[in-house]
């Protein structure tokens, strides 16, 4: 299945895409794509139903993020080989997590602001992981069967304040539309290796990341098992994985995200997102 949420930001209704393309809608059948409704038994419960029988969304309507009331989004540093090298990191002997906070959170499509006194937002294509069933020190043999589903995630960051304003992450990583997720979450089932898919990110048509799930360092499953061992993960909770290659900030020289611009990417079978970067208080 497609699960999405579409509407207006903050009165978002749920939805699955249809294999014909149109959106139907789910708000007779659940209040939203969130908790609960992601664990195996509210996604069987959907999985039965017959989209012909859900209403057809008309028009074109705004996509919101595809999980609704996240309870953490839990990002991973570092996990690209050839990414951490052209950001003149060594790989890390563990997972590098930070956090990004869930004000964030926005629609695959709605545009990214540049934050007040940014000269460094940055873009980073990333394969997001949604989870489906509680997981606390999971084995990372079982760890997969605790993830309802997946979707693209861009997380935007502004490198100055990331590394240069006392080496906090969070603080780069957590400006208001730096946390596009979406079009849609695909459920497990329609994705039988997450560590087969490509991803790639342009830039007013320009390619910068071409890359592909195969080359992360450490896979979902083992991350599922590893962020379990510190923080329990409950349904609707996000980890985002890390990019490939081809950042601003790997750019000789380097580039950052100007107002104006329109940002693209995806990731194979999970969908495309677009953002026109806009200035803070436009």
């Amino acid at each position: 299945m497609k699960l999405l949420r579409y509407g207006p930001p903050g009165a978002e209704k749920p939805g699955l895409l249809d294999d014909a393309g149109t959106i139907r809608d789910l708000s007779g059948e659940v209040a939203d794509i969130a908790g609960a409704v992601l664990e195996p038994e509210g996604l069987a419960r959907l999985a039965a139903l017959d989209p012909a029988s859900l209403p057809a969304v008309d028009g074109d309507p705004r996509l919101g993020a595809c999980v609704g009331a996240v309870g953490k989004m839990i990002c991973v540093g570092l996990n690209y080989a050839d990414h951490a090298a052209e950001s003149g990191n060594a790989v890390p002997p563990e997972p590098v997590l930070f956090a990004k906070a869930t004000s964030a959170i926005c629609g695959p499509n709605d545009p990214v602001r540049i934050p007040r006194g940014s000269e460094k937002t940055d873009w980073e294509a990333e394969l997001g992981v949604v989870i489906g069933r509680e997981a606390r020190y999971v084995d990372e043999a079982d760890a997969l069967s605790h993830v309802a589903g997946y979707c693209v995630i861009n997380d935007y960051s502004e490198r100055a304040f990331q590394n240069e304003r006392a080496g906090q992450w969070t603080k780069g990583k957590s400006a208001d539309t730096f946390g596009p997720i979406g079009p849609w979450l695909v459920t497990a089932d329609e994705v039988p290796d997450p560590q087969d898919l490509a991803m790639w990110l342009e830039v007013d048509g320009h390619r910068y990341q071409d890359g592909s799930t195969r080359t992360m360092v450490y896979g979902v499953a083992h991350l599922v098992h590893y962020i379990s061992q510190f923080m329990s993960l409950q349904p609707g909770d996000v980890i985002s994985t890390g990019t490939p290659p081809g950042v601003g900030m790997g750019q000789k020289p380097q580039v950052f995200l100007r107002e104006g611009q329109i940002v693209r990417l995806g990731i194979q079978g999970l969908g495309e997102q677009s953002q026109t970067a806009i200035a803070w208080n436009a």
